[in-house]
């Protein structure tokens, strides 16, 4: 019951919107916007709020949710076309706004009894949209206006339906998070008690209901969402727990050997070690498309997993770190948004997977995520090493994946995080890394004419993974490692420099 649901229609921001409802301490579940009357009923929400989306609710094809969610009782906060959607159901009129609203507005409060509540007469709010309100529905009142929307936001108390035309959930909109506030706590009666503590305790339940007496593998990666997972399976049920860390040959430098001897000895997990670096590059010997490479890397891991489980004398459960970003870029099932890529856990697994999934970090954040690694025990300098993807290097070789381009990007990463950390930066970073690219150039070295490979240096700035900025490097800093990388590794003549933020990229180039 003390729980928000968000409905997502297609918005760029809605995973904001769980963050946000979460940094209230409030838990929150995205789901698609067609969900079923009855699954909505069974899920027992505290509350529902309606993402935006980049439709018109006027257009045959745009999505809607089952009307009968207006009849629940539930109270409903709409944000933008959320807002759109309330007025089109409940009797009022969405049309084309002469002008579109995008960028900052100054929103102008007429009512501060109900969901503006202890805001100013006047705040900066963040409007995207080409649509607005003509025509209110009946016993709604307009509670704020900005210049360009006569009714920006509307309320019902009596059915517990509020909507807002812009995006309280985005930094741009100066008390947001006050209005989130309002309809959580004020008009529907939630309490701020969720935290990861809360979390654990749920989650060791859930696993234990989930697996029983059953034994579960676990695929670490070297990264701190396998790790956690673990240690939350191993919370819940001990000995059952069996971690496989898999050496794909897709590793950086020296890490096998290393995190094989920490998992075993600094958090006592039991874990198998297997050598299988000529099984993957045999099987991506000649595959060049980014699909691809992730499929078969995802398959040769389950083909390890099975292996490793009948000699176990069988494991019914699958446990994995898949976090709710690789969720949100992986699949359209959350709303009507664009796949971008196929994760090796979400994607890339085959369709007739023998074991039943264990994934108790899927509906989190990165940075909540690290939080939870934090209440169990995990140091601070594991917790903020930068992400690193399942598919390895795999993924920082645009083309084959070979004995060759594997050495020179690896090396080349060396040459990265090292002088990252020279620079004592690498806290400040999310992710800092090189990338090989099918490109050859004409260099001068030693006085001879060389026709080799480029490298691509990438440094991002993030708080969760979804969006990033790239990072103003020190001019001195990239110079050094440009030279360092021609001088030092074999077959590459040339850096060049990332500068694309996500979006319109995405942090990893495949």
């Amino acid at each position: 019951m003390n729980k928000a649901l968000i409905l997502d229609f297609g918005s760029q921001y809605t995973q904001l919107i769980a963050r946000k409802v979460r940094e209230l301490s409030v838990y929150s579940e995205i789901h698609p916007y067609n969900l079923p009357l009855d699954r909505i009923k069974a899920l027992d929400p505290g509350a529902i709020i309606l993402s935006g989306g980049p439709k018109s609710v006027y257009e045959p094809d745009s999505p809607h949710p089952d009307p009968g969610i207006f009849q629940l009782g539930i109270p409903i906060l709409g944000i933008c076309y959320g807002l759109q959607l309330i007025a089109h159901h409940l009797g009022g009129k969405v049309e084309r706004a002469p002008r579109k609203e995008y960028g900052f507005a100054s929103l102008r409060i007429l009512d501060r009894h109900g969901l503006l509540h202890g805001l100013k007469d006047k705040t900066q709010v963040w409007m995207s949209h080409g649509d607005r309100l003509e025509a209110i529905p009946e016993d709604f009142a307009i509670t704020a206006r900005t210049a360009n929307s006569k009714a920006a936001v509307i309320e019902n108390p009596s059915l517990k339906i509020y909507g807002v035309q812009f995006h309280p959930e985005v930094a741009h909109t100066a008390a947001g998070k006050k209005v989130l506030a309002n309809f959580l706590f004020r008009l529907s009666g939630l309490k701020a008690d969720w935290n990861m503590k809360s979390f654990i305790e749920q989650k060791v339940k859930e696993i234990r209901q989930q697996v029983g007496r059953e034994k579960v593998i676990c695929g670490l990666s070297g990264g701190i969402d396998s790790l956690v997972t673990s240690l939350l399976i191993q919370k819940a049920v001990g000995r059952q727990l069996y971690c496989i860390f898999v050496d794909n040959g897709l590793l950086r430098k020296g890490e096998y050997q290393s995190f094989l001897k920490e998992f075993r000895q600094r958090f006592s997990l039991q874990v198998i070690g297997v050598e299988a670096q000529d099984k993957f590059l045999d099987r991506l010997k000649g595959v060049t498309s980014p699909e691809k490479k992730r499929q078969i890397i995802g398959q040769v891991f389950i083909e390890i997993f099975e292996e490793e489980a009948r000699k176990l004398g069988g494991a019914k459960f699958l446990a994995q770190g898949t976090i709710y970003p690789d969720v949100i870029e992986s699949t359209s099932v959350r709303g009507p948004s664009h796949r971008i890529k196929s994760h090796h856990n979400v994607g890339g697994l085959p369709d007739n997977l023998k074991f039943e999934l264990v994934e108790p970090l899927r509906e989190l954040f990165k940075d909540e995520v690290r939080v939870l690694a934090l209440e169990l025990g995990i140091s601070r300098e594991l917790i903020h090493q930068h992400p690193f993807p399942g598919p390895g290097l795999a993924v920082r070789i645009i083309g084959e994946v070979n004995q060759n381009s594997l050495r020179m990007v690896r090396a080349a990463d060396a040459i990265v995080l090292e002088e990252v950390r020279r620079a004592r930066i690498y806290n400040k970073l999310w992710q800092a890394f090189a990338v090989l690219l099918p490109v050859r150039s004409v260099g001068v070295m030693g006085d001879r004419r060389t026709y080799q490979q480029v490298v691509a240096i990438r440094l991002v700035e993030s708080s969760d993974g979804m969006t990033a900025n790239w990072y103003q490097a020190p001019p001195e800093l990239l110079k050094k490692i440009s030279t360092r990388i021609v001088n030092e590794v074999d077959g590459i003549n040339r850096v060049v420099y990332d500068i694309t933020s996500k979006p319109p990229g995405t942090i990893e180039w495949e």
